[in-house]
Formats: structure tokens, C-alpha cells, sequence
């Protein structure tokens, strides 16, 4: 990979604020902006915190005022940001999914595909999204359970990605096993593997932390350490990766 510099938020949520964890965003955003990141992803549903009792209640239209901000940034700095939010789908049901701010101006949205049994009283699958430009390369999206499954992140590898980036909420006693797959999956496809893990505790679950970068051999390129606040920044230069973990004062 000739050039490129992504970043993970590891980011605690307050139970259905959306503006104020929309303010958390702009933090995030802020700092991953001034060590130039091209591609800044959040976990599953960060605007409302993974709450699926609050999600009817705090649905998010990806046009919404209370994302102007970051839209702004987004063009500014020249940076994919990757929320994730409860969205309308368009027979009335829920999706989980993501809202991309794309650098170009442009708006659109991942809709997650695999729906976890526990999910399935309030969300429906989703089709997915397509993949984000950036640079010489492309990104294909995933959220949480879509990485569980094998053949989404093969399908990714077939159409030529360089980079697969999950949002997430991990448990503790998941993360060995989901970590384990992610590491498998750059090892094995040849990609870089990107995950936006919580901070702390949303919907009642404590979050297993230690968000990550994965260069495409396997090899960690940066982690966060346990489950703070922390901004997780991976940097590429002609196929050499190097890696810092910011830690986000005041974000949880």
C-alpha cells in the first residue's frame, strides 16, 4: 500500500444523546484531522450508543443538522468519517448502519447485513454499501456480525480492496475469538483490517476494548490498551506501517 492513514475511534456512548455524542465525533474527528487521517471509523451505532431498546426513538436521517459539523470537517481535512446509527429502512423497519461522511461532500450509508439473533426484534437485515475510494485503493465496510461471516470479508478480498474496516461492539469474552478472525482475515486476503471497538460500557454490555489495526501479513500495526477512550491511528508509506494510540481525555 503506497500511502495512507487511517484511524479507529474508541469511543464511549451516551445512552440515546445523539447530539452529544455527536460532539464526541467532532473530537475524534478534530484530533484524527490533525494527524492528516484519510478514513476515521466509529463502532456500531455510536450516535445512540449500542441501545437497541432507544433505537425506534433515536432514528438518524443521514442529512441531520446535528451532523453539519462534522460534514465540515470532513471536507475540510479530506476525511471518510464512518458513524453508526439507527436508519429507516424503506418499508418502515430499522437497519443498523452506518452514515459515511465521504471526503468529496458526498453522503451514503452501510446497512448491516448479518443481524445478530438479538438484534432481530428491532432491526432487519440490510444490502450492505458499496465501497469508499481512497487513494489508490478502495475500503469495504463492515458492522460487527458481518465480520463474524467468512465469506463477507472473501467477497471484499475478490473485488480487489485494500482495507476492511469493521464498527463494532465486542464483548469481553467475544474478543478473543472476533480478534482472532480479523487477523486471519488480512493474513489470509492480504489486506489492512481496520476495528472500531467501544470504550467502557453501552446497552448494559462492557465493551471488550482494543480497537486495532491490522497491516495486510497479520501483524498488529496499533491497539488500543483495555477499553478507554482512544484515538487508534495507523499510517502507510510505501507498504511500511507505523501506528500511535492517542488517548481521548475527557471522552467517557
Amino acid at each position: 500500500m503506497d500511502g495512507m492513514i487511517l484511524a479507529a475511534a474508541q469511543m464511549a456512548a451516551r445512552a440515546g444523546d445523539v447530539a452529544g455524542n455527536a460532539a464526541v465525533h467532532l473530537h475524534y474527528a478534530e484530533a484524527a484531522a490533525g494527524h492528516g487521517v484519510e478514513l476515521l471509523v466509529f463502532p456500531e451505532l455510536s450516535l445512540t450508543g449500542y441501545e437497541l431498546g432507544l433505537a425506534r426513538e433515536h432514528v438518524v436521517e443521514p442529512s441531520a443538522a446535528v451532523l453539519n459539523a462534522l460534514r465540515e470537517v470532513a471536507a475540510r481535512s479530506a476525511m471518510h468519517i464512518v458513524m453508526g446509527a439507527p436508519l429507516a429502512a424503506p418499508d418502515g423497519g430499522l437497519h443498523i448502519g452506518a452514515i459515511v461522511l465521504r471526503a468529496d461532500g458526498w453522503v451514503c450509508t452501510y446497512r448491516k447485513i448479518h443481524v445478530h439473533v438479538s438484534e432481530r426484534g428491532v432491526f432487519q437485515p440490510g444490502r450492505g454499501g458499496d465501497d469508499l475510494p481512497l487513494g489508490g485503493a478502495s475500503v469495504a465496510l463492515a458492522i460487527c456480525a458481518d465480520a463474524s461471516q467468512p465469506g463477507h470479508a472473501a467477497e471484499a478480498s475478490a473485488r480487489g480492496v485494500g482495507v476492511y474496516a469493521v464498527g463494532a461492539m465486542i464483548d469481553e469474552g467475544a474478543y478473543p475469538r472476533k480478534s482472532a478472525l480479523l487477523e486471519g482475515y488480512a493474513r489470509g486476503h492480504g489486506m489492512a483490517v481496520l476495528l472500531a471497538n467501544y470504550a467502557g460500557e453501552t446497552g448494559g454490555e462492557v465493551s471488550g476494548g482494543r480497537s486495532a489495526v491490522w497491516q495486510e501479513d497479520g501483524e498488529v500495526v496499533a491497539m488500543a490498551q483495555g477499553r478507554e477512550p482512544a484515538l487508534v491511528v495507523a499510517f502507510a508509506e510505501n507498504g511500511v506501517w507505523s501506528g500511535l494510540v492517542q488517548p481521548m481525555v475527557g471522552c467517557l
